[in-house]
């Protein structure tokens, strides 16, 4: 079952002596964080709304007031505080296209039958994206090529993979 909150980024430290705190955004384009006025934090075992005011972004951080924050201590009380986007509310994406949390947990299974275990990680070096699979073969790093995965099955729970390309390709790293 898909999270109705998808992570955005992290509270890192305040920011100046009036509230505002810096945020490392978990996104690939911080600029999504332009006109966002609401938040969601975790709070009781759900997500508590908290509006914000962003007032700029850099390429690793976007700097933000929390409404009633208002000095440095109280943006210090926030530090490590993670913020939320409703789904409704999230980017767009491609066809072929998901969210980094939509895959953690995902089965990763070869077409030739081998089984990879569960997607537990998804590194991003650069180039392209590498999925980290722990399971029966020990630690899989995969990456994230189209002619590797035939298919994300998000329902099924499942990531289907094409087993020749992974002896090309993946690292297998037997515990």
């Amino acid at each position: 079952m898909l999270s109705e909150y998808l992570m955005i980024g992290e509270i890192t430290k305040p920011q100046g002596v009036r509230g505002e705190v810096k945020v490392r955004p978990c996104t690939c384009d911080p600029e999504r964080f332009e006109g966002l006025e609401t938040v969601y934090v975790e709070k009781n075992g759900g997500y508590a709304p908290m509006s914000v005011v962003v007032n700029r972004l850099s390429d690793d951080a976007v700097y933000m007031n929390v409404v009633g924050v208002t000095d440095r201590d109280a943006a210090e009380r926030l530090r490590g505080t993670k913020l939320y986007i409703d789904r409704a509310h999230a980017v767009r994406l491609d066809e072929d296209t998901n969210f980094i949390t939509d895959l953690v947990g995902l089965r990763g299974l070869a077409d030739d039958g081998r089984d990879l275990g569960r997607l537990v990680d998804v590194m991003q070096p650069g180039g392209n994206d590498v999925y980290v699979f722990k399971g029966p073969l020990g630690e899989v790093l995969v990456p994230a090529l189209k002619s590797v995965v035939l298919k994300v099955d998000l329902e099924a729970g499942e990531m289907r993979l094409d087993g020749k390309r992974l002896d090309e390709v993946a690292v297998f790293d037997e515990d």
